[in-house]
């Protein structure tokens, strides 16, 4: 998400949003650097329906399924572009003003399981609505675990086995676990690393080698939690610095190097096993404060503007190994 800077204007202002174009031309400008090539705009999200791409998830034949931020809205993008809404989110009784450091609903992340059924995170600061919910195919949406109404749930990643989710809290600095079947959460890591330091922490999460990773926003790092034997947390490795505004992040391959967004400073990162980055995209690539990156093969996707800027869209690039 954004920077504390930015939360008290994007909370307070009125996002218009819209119906979506698809517009498969390449942008002019190209920033990016060796790892990256190819890099065009492959869809123009409009404003005026709410359309505003939060996080990502890949299907097997090309779809992707993104969160609209501040539509409460779950999309599939095909291919070629086009869009479909799956599901739209109930608005909580009192607009979602009082969800934790935004002031609206929050549509967050997203991840699909191979039998297609897609699991997502809302918070609207209201105990009723605030968790995990679940997407079947043909189906409608269902919270199935509550999470605490003063939090801000973000990054959310599924298990190899696709029996639990981990959600990384913004707000309160935690990483909850969450059995796909439902249920009560479970205070998985409450490390210090994890807080906010003024405004949002914990924030991107992905499962990799062992382990549960974590960016956290305000303190610009990237966290390595070792998953125990018995299914605990383990100590805490900081594994990268320096990356101010740190939101989303992919894995580029089996190893520890991974592209990031830098959602403030409109840039995507490349990060090094050994902490160092470099940085790979920016704003003449398209990117208006990209939220969450996810890697298919080769290609790379970004998605952009989910709190401002006047183009939200997808950014494809091909990553050359």
């Amino acid at each position: 998400m954004f920077s504390k800077k930015l939360s008290k204007s994007v909370a307070s202002a009125a996002v218009v949003l819209a119906a979506v174009t698809a517009a498969l031309g390449p942008v002019p400008a190209s920033a990016a650097s060796a790892p990256l090539s190819g890099q065009r705009v492959a869809v123009h999200f409009d404003l005026a329906k709410g359309q505003t791409p939060e996080n990502v998830a890949l299907g097997p034949c090309g779809d992707v399924y993104a969160t609209f931020a501040k539509g409460r809205q779950i999309a599939e993008i095909s291919p070629r572009g086009a869009v479909r809404i799956l599901a739209t989110l109930p608005e909580p009784a009192d607009g979602g003003v009082h969800t934790p450091a935004l002031g609206f609903p929050l549509t967050a992340g997203i991840v699909r399981a191979h039998d297609g059924t897609l699991y997502f995170l809302y918070a609207t600061g209201t105990p009723d609505l605030t968790g995990v919910w679940r997407l079947r195919p043909g189906g409608q949406p269902r919270r199935i675990a509550a999470l605490p109404s003063g939090g801000l749930p973000n990054g959310m990643a599924l298990d190899p086995h696709g029996r639990m989710l981990y959600v990384a809290d913004s707000v309160l600095g935690t990483v909850w676990s969450v059995p796909t079947t439902g249920g009560a959460p479970v205070a998985w890591s409450t490390a210090p690393e994890l807080a906010p330091a003024g405004f949002l922490g914990a924030n991107g999460l992905k499962i990799h080698n062992g382990a549960v990773w974590v960016t956290n926003l305000d303190r610009g790092t990237v966290l390595r939690i070792p998953v125990r034997a018995d299914g605990r947390a383990g100590v805490v490795q900081t594994r990268a610095t320096g990356l101010a505004g740190i939101d989303d992040f992919a894995f580029t391959g089996k190893g520890d190097r991974l592209l990031a967004a830098l959602d403030v400073a409109n840039q995507v990162a490349l990060v090094q096993p050994d902490g160092s980055h470099s940085i790979v995209l920016t704003a003449e690539d398209g990117l208006q404060n990209p939220t969450s990156v996810a890697l298919r093969g080769d290609t790379v996707y970004v998605l952009s503007a989910a709190w401002y800027g006047q183009d939200p869209n997808l950014v494809l690039a091909h990553l050359n190994h």
